[in-house]
């Protein structure tokens, strides 16, 4: 049996140095460091007027605004830690999965607070405590404002990024819905998560204010643990699966569609999993004729632009 193996770098010198950070890496890293000072800042004065207050919303606003604080701060390091080791040669395929290791640690974090908030507020829901509702409030809505300027800030990071043209073959960037920035993920979701409890907590105090609902306060505590808790389950299930190299079912469709589909090859091995917010690599041991090259091969998996690190055998 004859074997024919090669790279996409052997036909390729535009790939040797393995950097498949997202395009717009250094841009979100920036983006992200304004927003931890924000939120730092804010989440002082949250957590300060809801002792003070004694509102468990604004406090639930503020120790998770705490754990923005540090999400946030993971997030900026990561990115300067994958932009520095982009071509240190002990990472295989390069640094591309930092994102994804930083937004794993985020929804852990969040997964325990959550459950903290929602003890403590469960306890507060049968031991009322005395609330001054006014001026937690208005905390609560400075604390939103914040969210809000923080989000704008995010949301030019947080879309699906087009254009990666270091690598591979010349593709002209199309991606779909899963190529996507993880570490800039969990710090946009972060901050609407974060929006989401600003409002509960407003609606709580407000209502108990001028509708006497003091149980509404520790209702909303609850209801935004529960928020947050889905929301780091959620997280922590797609970054873990980009951090176990779980197999993309859409790009490897792709892969076994454009090579099988003329009828004169057949994939006997596939491997296809995510090396970088933009970039996927591919393992495919092909059955085909002696005269099918490996150029071949590549040249039909151009349409799949996902693919940025290709190894192709031919049996």
């Amino acid at each position: 049996m004859t074997h024919v193996v090669a790279t996409a770098q052997a036909l390729d010198e535009d790939l040797h140095d393995h950097v498949f950070l997202g395009v717009k890496h250094d841009e979100n890293a920036r983006r992200t460091l304004w927003v931890v000072g924000l939120t730092a800042v804010m989440m002082v004065a949250e957590i300060t007027w809801g002792y003070l207050t004694g509102s468990m919303a604004l406090l639930a606003d503020g120790f998770h605004m705490a754990t923005h604080a540090g999400a946030l701060g993971v997030a900026a390091g990561a990115y300067a830690y994958a932009r520095r080791y982009a071509r240190d040669p002990r990472y295989s395929f390069g640094t591309g999965k930092v994102g994804d290791l930083a937004g794993f640690a985020s929804a852990l974090i969040l997964g325990v607070v959550a459950l903290g908030i929602g003890v403590e507020s469960v306890r507060r829901l049968f031991e009322p405590t005395s609330i001054a509702f006014g001026e937690a409030a208005i905390v609560a809505a400075v604390g939103l404002a914040v969210n809000v300027v923080s989000a704008v800030l995010l949301a030019g990071g947080h879309h699906h990024h087009h254009g990666h043209h270091a690598h591979d073959h010349g593709h002209d960037g199309h991606h779909h819905s899963h190529g996507q920035d993880n570490n800039m993920r969990s710090a946009y979701l972060h901050v609407l998560a974060d929006a989401l409890t600003s409002v509960l907590a407003i609606i709580a105090l407000l209502s108990g204010r001028y509708l006497g609902w003091s149980w509404l306060d520790p209702l909303m505590g609850v209801v935004g643990a529960a928020v947050i808790a889905r929301w780091s389950w959620m997280l922590m299930r797609d970054t873990s699966a980009v951090l176990l190299d779980r197999t993309d079912e859409h790009v490897a469709a792709e892969v076994r569609d454009e090579i099988e589909r003329p009828g004169d090859a057949a994939i006997i091995d596939l491997h296809v999993w995510r090396i970088g917010p933009e970039a996927h690599a591919a393992i495919v041991s092909v059955r085909a004729s002696q005269d099918m090259t490996v150029e071949q091969i590549l040249a039909r998996l151009k349409p799949v632009h996902e693919l940025k690190h290709t190894t192709i055998e031919i049996r």
